[in-house]
Formats: C-alpha cells, structure tokens, sequence
C-alpha cells in the first residue's frame, strides 16, 4: 500500500540525520497522502540510518494502523491533529536541531534578521507554550501558530514545520536551523540587533512567493 510514498517519506526521515538536524532517534517527518487521507509516518524509536521503506507505518485520520509492523511514532497523535484541521498541510516535519531548539528552550520567537528569513518564515518565527508529549496538545500549538509561520518552536522541546509536501516541509526545517544559527551568532555579539523592518519582510516574502524558482506552465516545469 503506498509503496512510492513509504519509500519517500523513508528518505525523508534518513534525511534528518544526514542534515544534521537530529541525534539518536528522536525527530520524524510524516506525509498525508490527498487521495487516500492515509498517513504515512516514521516508526518509534528507530535509528535512522535502518530505516526503510516497509519500516513506514500507514495510519488514517483517527490513528488506527492501517498498515505496518512497528509501532508509530510517540508524535502521531499531534501529526494527525494538525491534518485533520488544515487541509492545505499533507507535510510535517518534527526535529530537535541544536540552534532552533536553544531558541525554544529559552521560549524565545525568532525575528528576520535576514532577507532568506523573511522569504520563508514572514516577521519571524514563533514560540508556542509548552505542550505534552505523546497526546494532541503538540498539534493544537501548531495550530494556534502555523499561519504565522510555517515552522513553530514548541516551548522547551524542538521544531515542527509543515508543508504542501515533504520537500518544502524539509526545506523549512533546514532553513530554520540555519536561521537560528546566524541568529543566535549575530545577537551574541549585539544583543540590541533590530530586525529586518516589517515593508522589507513583506517586500522579500512578496519576492520570494511570486518569482523564486521554476514556473509551471501546462504540465510541462521550464
């Protein structure tokens, strides 16, 4: 079942480690599929680099198993929360990067400092409350927080982003990383370092969203 996608949303997850943006088996990336409204998600507790694709577990909307022999990840339940409140989201990258998560550890939101900052993340990105694990409060803070940004620190825990798919929930956890490395570098040495103004915010995400990248046209990519 889904087979193409397990195999996706498994080089996903083996792309955490490899990026760096997570230690151990903590962090996970998980991928609702349109046409079905299945969810495929990283299994619990398994080192990345011996993941694969069958290791994928397949869940609907209300987290019964549909398919899969391991149990899934302790997140599930906040994944699922979110998907079933917003149909736009089919992608959810959770991660414990080391910058990002200082931010979140010091319930700190991370202003634009820098133009890349503001195409992806708008004004900056936020710091929710604390929330339990293992249960749906994690995706309730998402919730109250996503369209603000699409990555969310959740207080004293990590990093959650989301996205139309897996790539560009991926590229908003990678982004995020390096934003609150420079971040955190430029504020040590000028603690007082004001933001990029709010008409440069808008210019740049503007920017970003209207000619950044390829364009489609018909079915054909030029």
């Amino acid at each position: 079942m889904l087979e193409d996608l397990k195999q996706l949303v498994c080089r996903a997850n083996k792309s955490l480690k490899e990026l760096n943006l997570v230690k151990w088996t903590s962090g996970n990336v998980s991928f609702r599929d349109s046409k079905t409204n299945l969810v495929i998600i990283k299994p619990s507790g398994v080192h990345f680099n011996q993941l694969k694709p069958d290791d994928m577990v397949v869940v609907d909307l209300d987290g019964n198993v549909i398919e899969g022999h391991l149990k899934p990840s302790v997140d599930t339940a906040s994944h699922l929360y979110v998907y079933r409140n917003r149909n736009d989201i089919h992608s959810i990258v959770h991660t414990h990067s080391p910058f990002a998560t200082s931010f979140a550890i010091r319930g700190l939101d991370i202003p634009s400092y820098t133009t890349t900052a503001a195409n992806i993340f708008k004004d900056y990105v936020p710091c929710s409350d604390f929330a339990a694990i293992g249960e749906e409060e994690i995706g309730k803070q998402i919730i109250d927080y996503i369209d603000l940004s699409p990555a969310v620190l959740l207080r004293n825990h990590g990093v959650f982003t989301v996205g139309k798919d897996v790539e560009d929930a991926l590229k908003a956890a990678v982004i995020l990383e390096e934003t609150a490395e420079y971040a955190h570098y430029a504020t040590l040495h000028d603690p007082d370092l004001l933001p990029l103004r709010k008409e440069i915010i808008e210019q740049c995400n503007y920017f970003y969203k209207t000619s950044y990248g390829q364009t489609e046209k018909k079915d054909q990519i030029i």
